[in-house]
């Protein structure tokens, strides 16, 4: 039997998921690290994810050493991993992630990009293989699904890659991490989503010591 598609982010209180965007060449360019437009971008990234950085999942995936944080956030950073068969993302998540993800890249399973660039797979060790995608989401959500086997597909990213299958009726089940911060600006989750297609069912709420995490099932209106 086929698993769930899903998309799993962190997200401030006001909403968005991501800092303002910053130009991908400014934020991977050696001469721009002290732009102050990427230091804004990676300090309130990095306080989006605070909750994250000392759990024990998060220092094993990628390979920071041994020991972290047990608990409810480190059980629900595992379960979200080892329920993900593939990944799909977007060009621009992938094109930040090609240049800052360790060589063992943190997926672990097939990861499918949606791209106008053609591209041989690429192979990183510790079993992610990157796959790009030119004919629309169906096809890299199709090819996930088969690559995936029984277990889910998570849409890993970025917001307009989310936005794009939840308005097309391709998410079965969404989990937002609500981080106790305020942006005032950045990318919005739910910013163009077709509220006249899409309907929610509160599937659990489970409140941390420093984060709420909210699970819903997606429904067609």
């Amino acid at each position: 039997m086929a698993g769930k598609v899903f998309f799993s982010v962190s997200m401030s209180l006001d909403g968005f998921i991501a800092p303002e965007s910053v130009p991908v060449d400014d934020f991977l360019a050696p001469d721009k690290q002290d732009d102050p437009d990427v230091q804004h971008w990676m300090a309130q990234w990095t306080e989006l994810q605070q909750w994250a950085f000392p759990l024990r999942f998060f220092r094993e995936n990628l390979k920071l050493g041994e020991g972290g944080e047990e608990g409810r956030d480190n059980d629900i950073a595992r379960e979200t991993f080892e329920r993900t068969g593939a990944s799909v993302m977007g060009k621009r998540m992938f094109d930040l992630g090609e240049q800052t993800w360790p060589q063992e890249a943190p997926f672990h399973t097939p990861v499918f990009v949606v791209t106008h660039t053609k591209r041989d797979p690429w192979e990183r060790p510790g079993g992610t293989t990157f796959h790009f995608v030119n004919d629309g989401i169906e096809h890299a959500l199709d090819q996930a699904r088969a690559a995936a086997g029984d277990r889910d597909v998570r849409i890993a990213g970025g917001g307009a890659t989310i936005l794009e299958h939840l308005n097309a009726g391709l998410v079965d089940e969404f989990s937002i991490t609500l981080s106790p911060v305020l942006f005032g600006s950045g990318t919005r989750l739910f910013d163009g989503v077709d509220a006249s297609r899409v309907a929610l069912e509160p599937v659990r709420a489970e409140p941390t010591r420093r984060v709420t995490h909210l699970t819903y099932a997606v429904r067609p209106r």
